[in-house]
């Protein structure tokens, strides 16, 4: 297996749940994802830059540790929140949308569409407002990667 170099290992995901289904709208699902996506940073498997929890899909922005493939990233976040929740039926759809950023021109744009995602939704009026996203909470969240700043 032949990882990229870190400068372009920095990704815009979009993970959807099984048939859609609004399983974040109930905040104790949303929730445990948001522990899970703590813990994913926490045993350094990856760095979570920005991300909103919808009640049908997912938006993390991430980076996987250099020894960690983005594949195995993925399944970390989707096969261990599947695991922590418990659930008898489907949790995710098998694929996932990733979407290579290459330069820190396309990393804001990315924590922006984020971060707006709720509005956007007509969830909130104010991305702030929305409960279950990184959005001015830099302590759950890493910097921007390195190989971006400067």
């Amino acid at each position: 297996m032949s990882l990229a170099p870190p400068e372009i290992r920095t990704y815009f995901i979009t993970t959807v749940t099984a048939s859609r289904r609004r399983l974040f709208q109930a905040e104790c699902n949303a929730l445990l994802l948001m522990d899970h996506l703590q813990e994913q940073r926490i045993k350094r498997r990856m760095e979570i830059h920005a991300f909103v929890v919808m009640p049908e899909h997912v938006h993390p922005l991430l980076t996987p540790a250099v020894d960690i493939s983005l594949e195995k990233a993925m399944q970390f976040i989707k096969g261990g929140f599947s695991f922590r929740l418990k659930s008898k039926m489907d949790v995710w759809e098998r694929s996932y949308d990733s979407r290579r950023i290459m330069d820190a021109e396309r990393f804001q744009p990315r924590v922006q569409y984020i971060h707006q995602n709720p509005v956007e939704e007509l969830l909130v009026t104010d991305a702030e407002m929305y409960p279950h996203s990184s959005v001015g909470r830099n302590e759950i969240v890493d910097p921007i990667p390195r190989h971006f700043a400067g």
